[in-house]
């Protein structure tokens, strides 16, 4: 019998964009949008690493794969070099340009916002505060719930203002979000929300290696689990 090699992933280069996040700001952002596309993600990094970083270029990567298009982007303060995050009202300016850069390169897709951490919880709040136009759904890489080590709720309080879907991807081991509390956040929550688990993983999707796992593996099963998700969103 002969060995045939399995054919290679499909690879897509990624688009620089520039994106006018007010009137004296602009941020990088990286569109990437694979033939036949079926959703785009708007995606925020987290607060310590920008859009460059090596999990949300897999991200994407592997999102393309699974037919659905990305714009990460930068906040303004990760542009200019800076360490302290944007105050909320300069993030959520951000997020809202985002969303208007992509709807206006991809008009026919249905859009989907969230983010890493930081970068989802800023596009909650933004979408809590005043609807984002043409997002259908909001995607969380691990939402932070509380800072490491005290466990709260307070940094859910706005989520009940969210009137469109919302999926939580996040790890067991999450130092950032006591599972109870995460669970009980989208218990209340109620339909809109959709909480998806990955055994072991921390607030960077690593496991260890006695999970008998991969880093990779886990990606890959979030990127199933949130390319399915997107395209299910009415």
């Amino acid at each position: 019998m002969l060995n045939v090699p399995e054919s290679p992933m499909p690879s897509f280069d990624a688009e620089p964009v520039v994106i006018a996040a007010g009137a004296a700001s602009r941020v990088s952002g990286l569109l990437l949008a694979p033939p036949g596309a079926r959703a785009c993600y708007v995606m925020a990094h987290g607060a310590g690493a920008g859009m460059a970083h090596p999990f949300l270029g897999a991200v994407a990567a592997g999102l393309a794969e699974r037919g659905i298009a990305t714009l990460r982007y930068q906040f303004p303060y990760m542009e200019a070099g800076g360490r302290r995050p944007d105050p909320p009202k300069v993030a959520h300016g951000a997020v809202r340009a985002a969303v208007a850069e992509a709807a206006r390169r991809l008009p026919d897709l249905p859009l989907v916002a969230g983010g890493k951490s930081f970068g989802g919880r800023m596009t909650s709040q933004a979408q809590a505060a005043e609807p984002l136009p043409g997002v259908r759904g909001l995607a969380f890489l691990g939402f932070p719930l509380h800072p490491a080590g005290r466990p709260s709720q307070e940094r859910a309080a706005h989520l009940s203002e969210v009137r469109i879907p919302m999926l939580f991807l996040q790890g067991t081991r999450d130092a950032l979000a006591e599972l109870s509390l995460l669970r009980q956040v989208c218990g209340e929550l109620g339909q809109t929300a959709t909480l998806e688990l990955f055994e072991d993983a921390d607030h960077s999707f690593h496991v260890p290696a006695r999970s008998g796992r991969t880093d990779a593996a886990v990606r890959s099963a979030l990127l199933d689990t949130l390319a399915a998700w997107m395209v299910r969103i009415p």
